[in-house]
């Protein structure tokens, strides 16, 4: 099963624990915890939009739809920043949490220096890091790339998509109004070209028919001026049988 069918899967199993859950608050904040700590979920956007999910604003509970807010779109630093307004992390959301920031790194360079990595993920050395890379990213099919011990730094090939922030969604819209003109543009000149080179074939193929035709006239031309000789031959031999006729 591939990462986004099983992503998928798990995604409806959530949003209907939280849409059972009703205007259960207590509830909710349960399946918030669940959602932000199961080993292989990584996109919350569908549980953020549920109605009664966003109900826990403003109440005792908000702090949960914080926390979820923050697997959606923030990174360990986030949390780190914001600690002491948010539920105390598990483990599992903890590490959760990293590889969130990973691919957040990841969707914004092909190319994270270890440095950096360290920093971001509070790991104290290189050994820590390339293991966290290959057993808990990897591993997991959420980034693919090359770990380059030499220059100190990860090569991304493939990262999976984190949910989209709000603002993010308009810039996204502009990208494909843009790309969707582009490729019409595009269309409009390849089609331009297919006329063109249709037009350039009839005329070739006139050009040829035209080649064809003077060939043809000019064999007959040839075969005119040999043709009065040949009937000239044959007129004066009927006349030397015709002599002959009369002698006898």
């Amino acid at each position: 099963m591939d990462i986004e069918q099983k992503q998928s899967e798990i995604i409806d199993y959530f949003v209907k624990q939280a849409s059972s859950a009703a205007s259960n608050a207590s509830e909710i904040a349960s399946v918030i915890t669940d959602a932000t700590s199961h080993p292989s979920l990584f996109a919350f956007s569908e549980i953020l939009a549920l109605p009664n999910v966003l109900q826990l604003e403003a109440t005792e509970n908000s702090v949960y739809l914080d926390m979820l807010r923050l697997f959606a779109h923030g990174t360990w630093s986030d949390y780190k920043s914001n600690a002491g307004s948010l539920p105390e992390l598990v483990p599992e959301q903890i590490l959760k949490l990293k590889q969130l920031t990973v691919l957040t790194m990841a969707d914004a360079y092909k190319v994270l220096p270890y440095d950096q990595l360290m920093q971001e993920l509070d790991v104290i050395n290189v050994r820590e890091l390339e293991d966290f890379l290959i057993n808990e990213c990897m591993y997991a099919g959420i980034v693919r790339g090359k770990l380059d011990q030499l220059q100190r730094c990860f090569e991304v090939q493939f990262a999976a998509g984190r949910d989209l922030r709000p603002a993010q969604l308009g810039n996204m819209i502009h990208t494909l109004s843009n790309w969707l003109s582009t490729s019409e543009n595009l269309l409009v000149t390849i089609q331009e070209k297919i006329k063109w080179a249709d037009s350039m074939g009839e005329i070739d193929k006139k050009h040829k028919k035209d080649v064809e035709e003077k060939v043809e006239e000019v064999k007959k031309s040839l075969f005119k001026k040999l043709h009065p000789v040949s009937r000239q031959t044959s007129t004066s031999g009927a006349m030397r049988r015709s002599a002959l006729n009369l002698v006898e």
